[in-house]
């Protein structure tokens, strides 16, 4: 899991492992979401798809969607603090993505968890932050279930020269095996496990091999260890544990289902003959019913032909009756439209001749003609008078010269 230092600093003082540090911790969220039961809890129920290794890494990777990445953040966050015992609303599509950021956040405060990133780190829902976040909740929540990690438990590990004893350990006790399979069966108390007897066995060869300071020689006879072998052969019972994998026992199984489906076969053979039976004479009856009905309504049968064939017949001539109807309908309307055209025009036209609005117009225009004529009249009357007036004076003037011209040539005359 990663930590608060491991997160923060710079990557020289991280070290070159930090940057695949972040791989290392959604596979462990992965499993804890697992534990959690996750899957089934939230992914099924919002129709999502299973998550990856490395989902909440980086977008990149996978060739995610940002937004998918968000509200997947979003969603398992949120129900993580509801199962670490902290009401949190569900947020929606809709919902402010930065609100939200904010809230879960704030919810990981309240665990005692140390936040010093701001929310906007987890606005594109991949990333070390976002694996943090989810890392640090699935911690509280698998607290509050009550979970708690186990020590691992390691395999034993053994020499080559014991591996090798324990070969030929197996051997005889194999040998031993097929002889105890021939047996007749004993009590129930005298039965060994052979896992139990080849650990024994092993644990005997190995505490004989611990003790390499002096080389060990058999001091038992051969015949009496024959003979104890013989007295003590019938009241061993080996039980061989079955694997379920071997095709000895799926076999046996296919055989106990088919002597299963052959016993139930004889049962319910019986019975479905009696059905057979039972079907086959109520379909006889139903037949030889629908024969005398038939029968009997032969003759009305043949009426509602007749009716049938008359019914078409008339159809087919209202049918054609039916298009003629359409067609002087259309001729109809054609001519309604053009009588009624007609209709309008006859109109118009009588209203322009019972109309007086122009008469009237042409007597007002003809009382201004005269109006207007007799104003020039006088117009001109007056233009004329001064016309003449200036003719007049102009005269005067010209007579007044002449007279004035001629004294002084008088005059003239008189003193020459």
């Amino acid at each position: 899991m990663m930590g608060d230092e491991g997160r923060r600093g710079d990557e020289d003082e991280r070290g070159p492992g930090a940057a695949h540090l972040e791989f290392v911790v959604m596979e462990s969220l992965l499993e804890k979401l697992k534990v959690l039961n996750c899957e089934e809890e939230v992914l099924n129920k919002h129709n999502m798809k299973n998550l990856s290794r490395h989902y909440f890494v980086s977008s990149k990777y996978l060739a995610l969607n940002t937004g998918e990445q968000l509200y997947m953040f979003t969603i398992i966050a949120a129900w993580l603090i509801n199962t670490a015992g902290r009401p949190f609303i569900e947020p929606q599509e809709k919902d402010d993505p930065n609100a939200t950021l904010s809230n879960i956040l704030a919810e990981l405060r309240a665990f005692g968890v140390k936040v010093d990133f701001p929310p906007s780190k987890l606005k594109y829902g991949s990333g070390e932050y976002v694996c943090f976040v989810l890392d640090r909740l699935a911690d509280e929540a698998l607290k509050r279930r009550g979970f708690s990690y186990k020590r691992p438990l390691y395999p034993t590990e053994t020499t080559e020269e014991e591996s090798v004893i324990e070969d030929d350990a197996e051997l005889t006790l194999s040998r031993v095996e097929e002889e105890m399979i021939e047996a007749p069966d004993e009590e129930e108390e005298n039965v060994m496990d052979l896992g139990a007897l080849k650990l024994r066995s092993s644990h005997t060869v190995t505490e004989a091999s611990s003790k390499p300071d002096e080389i060990l020689e058999s001091t038992v006879d051969a015949a009496e260890w024959n003979l104890e072998v013989e007295r003590v052969l019938p009241q061993l019972k080996v039980t061989i544990r079955t694997d379920n994998k071997d095709w000895r026992i799926h076999v046996d199984q296919m055989h106990q289902h088919r002597d299963g489906i052959k016993s139930s076969l004889k049962e319910a053979k019986s019975y479905l003959d009696k059905l057979q039976e039972d079907i086959s004479k109520t379909l006889e009856k139903v037949s030889s019913r629908e024969k005398y009905i038939n029968n009997q309504l032969e003759h009305l049968i043949q009426e509602y032909r007749g009716a049938q064939a008359k019914h078409s017949e008339a159809k087919e001539r209202y049918q054609q009756a039916s298009v003629g109807v359409t067609e002087r309908t259309r001729v109809l309307a054609e001519i309604s439209e053009e009588m009624e055209k007609a209709k309008q025009e006859m109109e118009e036209k009588g209203n322009k001749m019972s109309d007086g609005a122009p008469v009237v117009k042409i007597r007002q225009s003809l009382t201004k003609l005269k109006q207007e004529i007799v104003q020039m009249d006088v117009r001109i009357g007056v233009v004329e008078h001064t016309l003449l007036q200036a003719k007049l004076r102009e005269k005067s003037n010209m007579t007044r010269d002449m007279h004035a011209t001629n004294i002084p040539e008088s005059a003239a005359g008189s003193f020459s």
